[in-house]
């Protein structure tokens, strides 16, 4: 059995737990919305409600969409968006997950 977590970064994001086992088809274990705590400007990623979160799935590996600027997004948005991420990249670290780091598809 292998357990992954995939990361969809931001504060809209989403956290999903997959696991395969032998040649079977990849299952779906859980998935949730990223926890987050505060409201409009002060809205962040609740990283301990990630923490727990993940600690109750045994986790082998971590895959993460790589954060990058978008379109017409502000200087604002895009710091809310780049904190989001180093926050979930850094529970997945003191989680002690290896984490990849992946293209976002088209």
């Amino acid at each position: 059995m292998y357990r992954f977590l995939g990361v969809d970064p931001g504060i809209s994001g989403g956290l999903a737990v997959v696991e395969i086992t032998d040649e079977a088809a990849p299952v779906l274990v859980e998935c949730i919305d990223i926890p987050v705590i505060g409201t409009s400007a002060k809205e962040r990623i609740d990283a301990i409600a990630i923490r727990e979160w993940v600690s109750k799935h045994d986790i082998q590996h971590a895959y993460i969409e790589r954060a990058q600027a978008m379109p017409g997004q502000g200087a604002s948005s895009g710091f809310k968006y780049g904190r989001a991420v180093g926050s979930v990249e850094a529970v997945i670290s003191c989680c002690a997950i290896p984490l990849t780091i992946v293209e976002p598809s088209i």
